[in-house]
């Protein structure tokens, strides 16, 4: 399928095969490559470093039923509380079902989680009833599980990494199968048609499209645009978790404090010193993300300020350092000692529940084409993702994606790509954050949506005679922040993540699950709910 708005370009292109690809270096996609490699060879693509991906920051933990006092059926039931109503439950039991033997597996291959003597230590976190949640070097469990992959992986002679390779488009086949992708490689600034008998899209988040945002620079949506360019189903997407306490320290990155803090006993204070999170919830700085953090916002609006404040100066002496030495160490580098001085926080992006919809084994409705991680969407989450969920849904579902696409036969016809300069929209990339976070963030409402998804369909567009990885990022970006626009405008209630300020309530009528179809014709989507 030849991208919309294309202009033939004539830039070097190098064809390669290979058996299968991944696109996506983080935890669903080296999960899926281990799966895959008894059965051919894996190339796994990796936009910027090896070790550049949102896996590789997450803080928080895993969770899994794996304490003497918890039960799967807990962790389904506060996965399922979180949701709101969305989960999709099939998903949620493979998720806390195979969850615990993940971990084990992880274990198994070398992952050191904290221990307490020779137990797994558990903690807990906001919504979770149980203590539930390993972490692995305190606040680097991301880390450590990726790195516990990466050394697994290496070892397979047919796993071969390409870094700093960005995804341009899915390129299909006479039959409209998937049969590779055309990249960017930036080592020698050529296009490259990379065919396989099958394709994962384990390209991870979207945080950029939002002004502020605790993800990585290069999560721009790239799986997410370039699926829907290519005709594949997108679900749920206007469902975006804002997490509540990232760093707000000017000319700082909005580093992520993570939820563990608020789990062992944080406090939220406002600028007059109030700790006010029970005026919101019962449970206070544990109750769920979306409420937190629409409470913070609530508090700045009313005082008049751009943050509130985490506060653990309470805490034992040296307990911060040993528990959570990297958030000790950053907030340190930018001038805050959290054993004596309280943090400023505020809510940026981190999540998106929603993404490219698969089955449970990452199935998407093109053929030969699969997705894992936070770029897809099963409806596990539903409406609002329980903390600590993702790392375990990217190994869990990383692995049924990888079992699923082993089994692919060879394509019966081949593909002959056309070297294409899509038309990129001239719009600079703050701009695009700016309203994107000012129209689609934490409260929305119809004037606001409408306007982002006039704004962003009348974007000129124009063809570029040398594009390069940032003007690629810039289109998914766009389409991306549209599809979330769209979506959060269709979506009459509010749920989870989604708050509607027009729609303060939910609403049984929007139970259902949206799904946006590429009409063929510029930005327009079709939504329809099931």
């Amino acid at each position: 399928m030849i991208p919309l708005y294309h202009e033939v370009i004539t830039l070097p292109l190098t064809r390669l095969s290979t058996d299968f690809i991944v696109v996506g270096a983080g935890v669903s996609g080296l999960r899926a490559a281990i799966e895959l490699v008894s059965h051919g060879r894996v190339l796994v693509i990796a936009k910027d470093s090896l070790r550049e991906s949102s896996s590789e920051y997450a803080q928080g933990g895993i969770a899994a039923a794996l304490s003497d006092d918890d039960e799967i059926e807990l962790h389904e039931q506060d996965t399922l509380v979180a949701g709101d109503g969305l989960c999709n439950l099939e998903a949620v039991r493979t998720l806390v079902e195979e969850g615990p033997a993940a971990i084990e597996q992880l274990i198994e291959w070398g992952a050191a989680f904290d221990r307490q003597g020779s137990k797994l230590l558990f903690a807990r976190e906001g919504a979770h009833s149980r203590n539930r949640v390993l972490h692995a070097g305190g606040d680097s469990t991301g880390h450590e599980i990726v790195r516990t992959l990466r050394h697994q992986a290496g070892q397979r002679p047919d796993i071969t990494f390409q870094s700093f390779t960005s995804l341009i488009d899915l390129v299909q086949n006479g039959s409209n199968e998937v049969a590779g992708v055309l990249a960017l490689d930036e080592h020698s600034g050529s296009t490259v048609f990379f065919e396989a008998r099958g394709v994962l899209l384990a390209t991870g988040g979207l945080g950029r499209v939002f002004e502020n945002t605790t993800n990585p620079d290069v999560a721009t949506g790239d799986g997410l645009a370039c699926a829907w360019r290519a005709g594949a189903e997108i679900a749920d997407i206007e469902f975006v978790q804002f997490h509540p306490t990232a760093l707000y320290v000017p000319g700082a990155p909005r580093f992520l404090l993570s939820e563990a803090l608020r789990g062992e006993g944080a406090y939220l204070r406002n600028a007059s010193g109030e700790r006010f999170m029970e005026r919101y919830h019962p449970l206070k700085e544990l109750a769920p993300r979306d409420v937190v953090a629409r409470a913070i916002t609530a508090e700045m609006q009313r005082l008049g300020t751009r943050h509130v404040f985490l506060d653990v100066t309470h805490f034992a002496p040296g307990f911060v350092q040993k528990r959570f030495p990297r958030i000790y160490e950053t907030c340190l580098r930018y001038g805050i000692d959290l054993s004596s001085m309280q943090a400023p926080v505020s809510p940026a992006a981190h999540y998106a529940m929603g993404g490219i919809r698969t089955d449970l084994f990452g199935r998407t409705n093109l053929a030969r084409l699969y997705a894992a991680g936070e770029a897809a969407c099963t409806g596990v989450h539903g409406a609002n993702r329980l903390a600590s969920n993702s790392l375990l849904e990217g190994v869990v579902f990383g692995a049924r994606a990888g079992s699923a696409m082993a089994e692919l036969s060879p394509a019966n016809s081949t593909a002959e790509p056309t070297q294409t300069n899509p038309a990129f929209p001239q719009i600079a990339e703050h701009e695009l954050r700016s309203l994107t976070w000012r129209n689609c963030g934490i409260v929305r409402n119809r004037s606001d949506l409408s306007e982002a998804c006039s704004m962003l369909k009348a974007t000129p567009r124009r063809a570029l005679p040398s594009p390069v990885r940032a003007d690629f990022e810039l289109r998914n970006m766009h389409q991306t922040a549209y599809l979330i626009a769209a979506a959060a405008l269709a979506r009459g209630e509010s749920r989870g993540a989604h708050y509607r300020s027009d729609f303060p309530k939910k609403s049984p009528h929007f139970q259902k699950h949206s799904i946006l179809n590429n009409s063929g014709s510029g930005l327009d989507a079709q939504i329809r709910f099931l």
